[in-house]
């Protein structure tokens, strides 16, 4: 007995030392993704889709009150129906990643604003914090927008982590007549649990369970040395308390953000927000599952919300 007694004392000390391991590389990880640069093949086929909008590409910047640098693009069709959409790119990305959904909404006349994220593309910041800061740089270039194209609507789609940031952002954003987000994990705590399972194949319980001590450990390794509390980051808490009209869209066979986040989002908030399950599509797979329909659902849904007061 006395030997089964220090062999599970043991047990549990390395399980606990792997796990402050375990959770400090999983914080910093998180907070510092790889960043990817625009390259001069995505720049050439951004002036060539502005080209084709009768338009040119405008680099675009935003300094905010932390003294990150943001960059962007800035299209402007030449026929347009005097509204914007701000588009927002996933983890690990860049502005060149929506360009397509650009393509999409310049066509139909949208002016397009293409951000990249902080600590993403070419602009500022060191941590990548999922809502947390972003949400107030989202509220920042829609201030930046309204000054300069004086749109009657300006609406918003963000895919993954971009999905999330936009749903985050309105906490403190309330102009947006509507907003379309892509494959959005509905609180940040929940993803962790995921990921948790997803790196030995498994479902969310083993990061409620026997991991989740690396979870809470990478919280709080984030609130010490970075400052930043990412238990808070909860796009579905966020929704409960906004107006703004959401129009969920989620692939089927989404195995990165699996479904059941836009369903948790839409049993927070079932009022003013619908959700478009897309049969056959992987993570953020739907404008090339079924390009046709999500053409007409996304120019549907921000027509029917076009002519609203910013709320």
């Amino acid at each position: 007995m006395k030997r089964i007694a220090v062999l599970s004392t043991l047990v549990l000390l390395l399980h606990a030392g792997l796990c402050v391991i375990a959770g400090i590389f999983v914080a910093d990880g998180a907070l510092h993704p790889a960043r990817r640069p625009l390259d001069a093949e995505e720049r050439a086929y951004a002036v060539k889709t502005a080209e084709q909008a009768g338009s040119e590409l405008q680099d675009v910047s935003l300094m905010e009150p932390d003294r990150t640098d943001l960059k962007g693009w800035l299209i402007r069709p030449v026929i347009d129906n005097g509204n914007a959409v701000i588009l927002l790119h996933g983890l690990s990305d860049n502005r060149g990643g929506v360009i397509g959904h650009a393509e999409l909404l310049l066509a139909a006349g949208y002016s397009v604003l293409m951000p990249d994220a902080r600590a993403h593309g070419e602009s500022g910041g060191a941590l990548a914090t999922y809502g947390l800061l972003e949400r107030e740089d989202i509220h920042q270039w829609v201030t930046w927008l309204e000054d300069r194209t004086h749109p009657q609507c300006v609406f918003g789609f963000g895919e993954s982590m971009g999905a999330a940031q936009l749903l985050q952002s309105l906490a403190v954003e309330r102009r947006f007549c509507a907003v379309a987000v892509e494959s959005p994990f509905s609180d940040f705590r929940q993803i962790a649990y995921d990921r948790m399972g997803q790196t030995f194949g498994v479902g969310p319980w083993l990061g409620e369970t026997l991991l989740r001590p690396i979870v809470e450990i990478a919280f709080l390794r984030a609130e010490q040395k970075y400052g930043l509390r990412l238990q808070q980051v909860s796009p579905e808490r966020v929704l409960v308390e906004s107006q703004v009209p959401v129009l969920l869209i989620h692939g089927a066979n989404d195995h990165n953000i699996l479904p059941r986040h836009s369903e948790r989002i839409l049993q927070a908030r079932p009022i003013d927000t619908e959700i478009w399950r897309v049969a056959g599509a992987d993570h953020c797979g739907a404008i090339s599952t079924s390009p046709k329909e999500f053409a007409l659902r996304l120019l549907s849904f921000y027509a029917e919300h076009s002519s609203q007061e910013a709320r």
